[in-house]
This record gives C-alpha cells, sequence and structure tokens, in this order.
C-alpha cells in the first residue's frame, strides 16, 4: 500500500482553497447589478460637523430639510452634548433636530452608543473618560436607555442605528467589545415597543459584514470612491466596481436574510486633515461636482435602494462661504426626484 505523502495533501489543500478563493474574488469584480428602483435619498446631519466649520448649525439643518427637502435623514445622539456633566442630561439640541423632522415627516435614523459618526469617532464626555471599561460601559448603557425612552414614541424614528462601525478599527476610538453590543441591542430592543429595525454598521470596501449581519437587522455600510490614506501618504481611489457592493449584499441576503443600505455615501472630501483645516484646492482632490454626480452615477449601479450622502454640512459652507452653489443644487434636484 502506498504511503500517503500528508505535506503534499496539505499544499495540494492550499492550493485548491486559493484556486478557489481567487476564483471567488474575480466573481465579485465581474458582472452588473440589477437597476434599483424608487432609491430612497437621505443625509446624514452632524451638529459637530456643522460647527466645525464655523456654521450656524440650527440653520444648516432647517436648509437641508427645506431647502434641499430630503425625505430621509439620519442624526447623531452625541454622548459628550446630551450628557456635558454625570447625570445631567441636555436634550434641548437633540429635541429641535427630533422634532423639526417630526413636523416635516422625514424619517429619521437616530444613531446612539459612544462610538459615533464624525472624528475622533468616539464621543466621550470628559467626566467618563477617567472611568474603568466596565463602568463606562454601564455608563453608555444608562445613557442609551435615556434616549431610548426619550424619543421613543416619535413615529417618524424608522430606526435605531447602534454605535458606528464597530468592528472597524478607525478612530481615536477604544474597541468595542462584542458582548457589549450585544447588550446594547437587547436592551433598546426591550425598551422600544414598536420593535423598530436595529442598524449595525460596516466599512463598505473591506470587510464581508458577516458579524454586522449576524448582530443587526439591517446591515448599513460606507461608500467611498476617493480618499487620503496615511500609509500611503497619498489620495487613492478605490477600485471596487458598484457589481461588487450588489454580490456581497446578495451574500448577506442568502446567508442572514438582511437588507444592506448604504448609511454613508461619500459626498465630501477626504483629506490628510479635518476639513475646516484643508484648503479649498486640496478639498477638490477628493470632491468637487464632477465627482459628486459620479458618486451619485456610482451608487445607483450598486443595485441598493437606500443612500444617506454624507457631507450635507460642506455643501452648505460651499454655498455660504464660497459662493460656490453647485453641489447643493444637483442635491435639490435629488431630493425633489425621492419616491
Amino acid at each position: 500500500m502506498k504511503k500517503i505523502n500528508i505535506k503534499r495533501v496539505i499544499l495540494l489543500f492550499f492550493l485548491i482553497a486559493g484556486f478557489v478563493f481567487l476564483l471567488f474574488l474575480v466573481w465579485l469584480f465581474i458582472g452588473k447589478a440589477p437597476t434599483a428602483y424608487n432609491i430612497i435619498w437621505g443625509v446624514s446631519f452632524s451638529q459637530k460637523q456643522a460647527q466645525l466649520l464655523g456654521l450656524p448649525w440650527k440653520k444648516v439643518y432647517l436648509a437641508i430639510l427645506d431647502d434641499l427637502g430630503v425625505g430621509a435623514i439620519k442624526i447623531i445622539a452625541y454622548w459628550d452634548l446630551i450628557e456635558p456633566e454625570e447625570d445631567n442630561y441636555l436634550f434641548d439640541d437633540l429635541d429641535f433636530q427630533i422634532k423639526e423632522a417630526q413636523k416635516r415627516k422625514v424619517k429619521t435614523i437616530l444613531v446612539i452608543g459612544k462610538k459615533v459618526p464624525r472624528w475622533p469617532e468616539c464621543h466621550i464626555p470628559s467626566w467618563a473618560e477617567g472611568m474603568s471599561t466596565v463602568q463606562q460601559e454601564r455608563e453608555v448603557l444608562d445613557m442609551i436607555q435615556k434616549v431610548v425612552l426619550r424619543y421613543r414614541n416619535v413615529e417618524t424614528i424608522k430606526a435605531w442605528q447602534i454605535e458606528n462601525e464597530p468592528f472597524f478599527r478607525f478612530g481615536n476610538c477604544p474597541r468595542i467589545d462584542e458582548n457589549v453590543l450585544k447588550k446594547e441591542i437587547q436592551l433598546v430592543k426591550s425598551l422600544d415597543q414598536w420593535q423598530r429595525p436595529i442598524i449595525i454598521t460596516d466599512s463598505g470596501s473591506n470587510r464581508f459584514w458577516f458579524k454586522t449581519a449576524q448582530l443587526g437587522d439591517i446591515v448599513g455600510i460606507s461608500l467611498y470612491r476617493k480618499a487620503w490614506f496615511k500609509e500611503f501618504h497619498s489620495y487613492v481611489a478605490y477600485p471596487f466596481p458598484p457589481v461588487f457592493y450588489w454580490k456581497k449584499a446578495q451574500i448577506v441576503r442568502k446567508l442572514f436574510g438582511k437588507e444592506v443600505i448604504c448609511t454613508e455615501l461619500q459626498a465630501e472630501p477626504w483629506g490628510p486633515v479635518l476639513l475646516d483645516e484643508l484648503p479649498l484646492e486640496e478639498q477638490k482632490k477628493t470632491m468637487n461636482l464632477e465627482q459628486f454626480k459620479e458618486n451619485i452615477d456610482f451608487a445607483t449601479k450598486t443595485g441598493l435602494r437606500e443612500f444617506y450622502l454624507w457631507g450635507a454640512e460642506w455643501w452648505y459652507w460651499l454655498k455660504e462661504n464660497e459662493n460656490q452653489e453647485d453641489i447643493w443644487n444637483v442635491a435639490r434636484d435629488l431630493f425633489k426626484n425621492k419616491p
């Protein structure tokens, strides 16, 4: 009887596995996604981003609702803004955003947690920064409970987003423990009598969203086309075609039965520094009118049906501070055609 060479068997196994994986990667890049109809176009709004750009944030917010006429919006409960002192909650600013959207029947995603959109990602109040991990996690759960109890009867809130890309290491932010995230999800579900869906978000380009799909009712992804990469000290255009996102979304749908939406579609510059420090000419290297239109066109070809554009505060800054209204006007036309 011929003796089996174990090393050769192992090598053959890895060669076959590598070939199959290579075919899978090729499959992700070829083909065309089906046309999506009645796409929902919304925006993300950040009070902090408007303030960073030196803008009156309430005026910006109302212009987004009334002049742009958005029908869907994602707004953020910043922990350090709503609880600047321990057990002293200041909901006035968030109340304003929720109520103004409610008046206009704008469908709202409310983002809650300690890691939420905009740099530095974790928005922890100063009084909680020195706490132990366990104690801080307890405080986060308490804050989430206060927010959900306050807004759970608002009919225009259509979903809760818990944390922002919790499994993607980005920003000045400690790791979000998966067990803690599960506790946050359980808490929100127990408090929301309407059982609105929970959105868990992930990086759109470099992950397969499996863990995200296991925990969330809806998977939210980011979609960027051109950005500054500090690793290369240069701007890089993402190489992924529209069908790449569609096929990954279909894998999630078939394996987990979950919908994938784009909760962060690039519509502002991404440079080596924050926007308030980035010269206008440098901003245009990653976002300008042509790139804005291209990103919208790209999004429509992914087959996804819901997108939240990232950068409305910057469009307003361009319009008011630089007398450049082109992007604002194109965005207005986009939202006018909302379903």
